[in-house]
């Protein structure tokens, strides 16, 4: 059934005409969104330590397995979830939603500026999808490959997500701070769901930096 002229949405005067409310609950997106990224995580370790550590190549550490694991799971992010609404402008409207478009409805009563297609949030999220998400990717196969540029191209898209979340959120301070409907919403999505592309980014980047260091003091050193 369509709304004419009501949302749950904050503020309460945003304009979204035609709006279908939800059909799904938050319990009912949630449960199968940890269900597959635990099922990709776990997938990633088996084939990382059974498959990958076969041969004469070096083993790959537990951190540099748990790291690409990670980096499955913002990559699939990126080019699937974030992709959904970066290609469904109407999703608000659709009469027959589609599971992802349930989740931008959940997660825009956090953030407004989904439903709005804020100019901004567009932007971060065609980066998300045609930069972030394939180099995300592209860091598996190359720790994965023992590549040489593994920690350059890690350091890289880690700051890449950083830049990216810090401009998610200086604008949203910056244009008042009143696109969340709840103080729930606000700490469990605002700021909850998205914690880990801060925290965990910060820290490969700190790791990858430390060991690119160290690559270039082992090789000048072997020079002298």
């Amino acid at each position: 059934m369509v709304v004419i002229g009501g949302h749950p949405y904050s503020p309460s005067d945003l304009e979204l005409p035609g709006f279908v409310p939800h059909q799904l609950s938050p319990l009912q997106l949630v449960v199968p969104l940890i269900g597959t990224s635990l099922l990709v995580i776990a997938v990633i370790w088996l084939v990382s330590g059974r498959v990958l550590n076969t041969g004469r190549s070096a083993r790959l550490s537990k951190a540099d397995r748990l790291i690409m694991c990670w980096w499955a799971i913002t990559g699939l992010t990126n080019l699937i979830i974030e992709a959904s609404l970066l290609f469904t402008p109407n999703y608000l409207t659709k009469e027959s939603p589609s599971f992802f478009d349930e989740i931008w409805k959940e997660y825009s009563k956090a953030d407004s500026r989904y439903a709005a297609r804020d100019t901004t949030i567009v932007a971060i999220e065609v980066i998300a999808v045609f930069l972030r998400g394939p180099a995300s990717l592209l860091a598996i196969y190359a720790i994965a490959s023992r590549k040489s540029y593994s920690y350059i191209l890690q350091f890289s898209v880690c700051m890449g997500h950083i830049c990216a979340m810090l401009v998610y959120y200086i604008t949203v301070y910056l244009d008042g701070m009143n696109f969340c409907v709840s103080p729930f919403y606000f700490w469990a999505y605002f700021v909850g769901a998205n914690s880990p592309w801060v925290v965990i980014p910060t820290l490969i980047a700190i790791r990858s930096w430390k060991l690119i260091s160290q690559s270039f003091h082992t090789s000048k050193v072997n020079q002298d």
